[in-house]
């Protein structure tokens, strides 16, 4: 997809529009359905918008052709304006070779996820189709005692106001909540600790550029199943990357960084937006300072490997867009402002 090609935005939404609450990968809510349910209840009274469950929102263990079934659906239904997805997972890249472009070129929704939906994203992309990153149902809907004011300014300006927003630290982050088991998932936040500053990198100007990117370890699969854009098709975009709460070391994350430069894809960027990575889990949990030296050693290397790559690009590593929560929800083929010099990050979701 040229850059100088503007990619198709959806219509945004109003109040009593329908949207489809898929599954794309992992079936979450048939693993914890009382996140799901407070999830959908906060949806509606937030939004006014009408969740519309398939065959395969709850079904754990449905095939890939059943999913890609209800994506397909959705994607052909008229009365279907946008598509959440309900989580990630590790296994929709099965998913995209049985979903149909002719239906989703048609009527372009908004669809939004992150993680393993990079899978779905890229797909899109490369239809001409521009998305968000970010917005599982299930992680940052249902949990806790309320909706992060942050997910829920983007969430809105993704699916109702667009308009530009400036990207804030919300000043504190978790790596994983309650177990979405026990009764305190409901009402309970996990263990948040204060964020540190957001570090940038390369020359004081400022570069604007349509999104591309996504979860490492997804792009990771896309090269390998020979699904990612050329880099010409790149050419002068900000690539958006970030890790998953698999934890991947430093080590993991400079191999893939470096392969994105051999591959010319570092070159062909403007810019580079990394998230905040999660450090921690519900089995492993290191001490503050070993959770703070992990997260440096991450930007370090990205760091040091654009500077090799591409030293003219702007950096910014930190903005809480991947597993950790708060979460912004940012466009994916949409258009991102990096000031290297104001140190600010502007989103638009036009």
């Amino acid at each position: 997809m040229p850059q100088g090609h503007v990619l198709a935005s959806a219509t945004k939404l109003k109040a009593g529009d329908r949207v489809a609450i898929l599954s794309p990968s992992f079936a979450a809510p048939g693993f914890a359905p009382a996140v799901h349910e407070q999830a959908m209840r906060r949806l509606i009274a937030e939004t006014g918008l009408v969740p519309v469950e398939y065959p395969t929102t709850r079904r754990l263990g449905a095939s890939a052709e059943d999913r890609a079934a209800d994506l397909n659906a959705a994607f052909g239904d008229p009365t279907i304006r946008a598509i959440l997805a309900t989580i990630g997972g590790n296994d929709q890249i099965t998913v995209i070779p049985h979903l149909d472009a002719d239906l989703a070129a048609a009527d372009p929704k908004i669809f939004m996820g992150y993680s393993d939906n990079t899978n779905l994203l890229n797909w899109l992309w490369s239809l001409g189709i521009a998305g968000y990153y970010g917005g599982s149902t299930q992680v940052h809907l249902g949990p806790g005692p309320q909706i992060d004011e942050v997910h829920l300014a983007s969430l809105r300006a993704a699916l109702f106001t667009g308009g530009e927003l400036e990207l804030m630290d919300p000043g504190e982050s978790e790596d994983f909540g309650p177990d979405w088991l026990t009764p305190q998932a409901l009402v309970e936040f996990g263990e948040r600790e204060r964020t540190e500053p957001w570090t940038w990198a390369g020359p004081e100007r400022e570069v604007t550029g349509r999104t591309w990117g996504g979860c490492f370890e997804v792009i990771d699969q896309l090269a390998m199943a020979d699904r990612l854009p050329s880099p010409d098709a790149l050419e002068g975009t900000i690539l958006i990357l970030e890790s998953s709460e698999e934890m991947p070391p430093a080590s993991w994350v400079k191999r893939w960084v470096r392969a994105l430069g051999e591959r010319g894809i570092l070159a062909a960027v403007e810019g580079v937006v990394v998230a905040r990575p999660p450090v921690s889990s519900h089995e492993v949990m290191p001490p503050a300072d070993e959770r703070a030296r992990l997260r440096s050693a991450q930007c370090d290397v990205v760091i040091n490997e654009m500077s090799r790559y591409n030293d003219q690009a702007v950096v910014c590593v930190g903005v809480p867009f991947g597993h950790t929560r708060p979460q912004w929800i940012v466009p994916y083929g949409g258009t991102i402002h990096l000031d290297g010099q104001a140190h600010t990050v502007t989103a638009d979701y036009s």
